[in-house]
């Protein structure tokens, strides 16, 4: 089984993001939505329902008048794969291609792998200069931009935010604190400020040791989960401090996949 974490750039229309996100059916797990960033992330599964997200997402969002404080190459932003239980990256890398060949064939969407060959950041940073597009057109959409497809391995994204909603300060953490297993950025999220994180490792780095981390240079003033944690990096958390830090077994894509499983009968 392959899980699919889709990022479109659309954190504020919510009847847009049920339109998308609705495109996925049953193999839609989880929706966390956010105004600020203007994103929303999407958790699927299998292949078919990525495909259908983005032909939606395509149909109702246009990046020409697109803000937030995130960064974005596309309406279909990111979309990677995770391999799950038995699947294997294999498995991963070649849903990846198959899904980059289609966009370009059906959706004219240029597209940009990441995974084993280069990182997501390496793909934000060269898109469209030294780094030419793996499928589809040489240059953008002109509505949609273009999609970053991955394969990789289930990590964690997170927040933490400061007490005080100093972005200089929010920065200088996020550059103090980052490391392998530890991508961090600070943002300004409206009228307050976060440490903004993906745990690639969340095995060795869990959401408990990235709150800490921050919260040993400067004041917090409490966490945010996106999307879904795997359960084994639930259990290997403190539950006295699953509250806190925005956990719970209902947040796990296991809870979820079993949730999915009974409304299939």
């Amino acid at each position: 089984m392959l899980e699919c974490v889709v990022n479109i750039s659309e954190g504020r229309d919510l009847r847009v993001i049920e339109a998308v996100s609705g495109a996925a059916g049953d193999d839609l797990l989880d929706v966390h939505t956010d105004p600020h960033h203007h994103r929303s992330v999407l958790t699927l599964v299998g292949e078919d329902a990525p495909r259908a997200v983005a032909r939606a997402a395509l149909d109702h969002l246009d990046l020409r008048g697109h803000d937030g404080v995130h960064p974005r190459i596309g309406v279909v932003d990111v979309v990677p794969f995770v391999p799950l239980g038995p699947a294997t990256m294999a498995d991963a890398v070649a849903a990846r291609d198959a899904f980059g060949a289609w966009a370009a064939a059906e959706l004219d969407l240029p597209s940009f792998a990441y995974g084993p060959e280069r990182s997501l950041p390496d793909v934000r940073r060269h898109a469209f200069g030294a780094l030419a597009p793996d499928h589809g057109p040489a240059g953008p959409h002109p509505s949609a931009g273009a999609v970053a497809i991955g394969a990789r391995p289930l990590l964690v994204a997170y927040n933490v935010w400061l007490a005080e909603p100093d972005l200089e300060r929010a920065r200088a953490v996020a550059k103090a604190i980052r490391r392998p297993g530890l991508r961090t950025l600070g943002l300004a999220v409206g009228d307050r400020v976060q440490v903004s994180m993906n745990l690639v490792d969340p095995e060795h780095l869990g959401p408990g040791e990235a709150t800490d981390a921050v919260a040993a240079e400067v004041a917090i003033a409490g966490c945010e989960l996106v999307g879904l944690v795997p359960r084994s990096v639930l259990e290997a958390t403190d539950p006295d401090r699953w509250g806190a830090l925005d956990l719970a077994e209902d947040r796990t894509i296991e809870a979820r996949l079993a949730r999915r499983e009974r409304r299939r009968g």
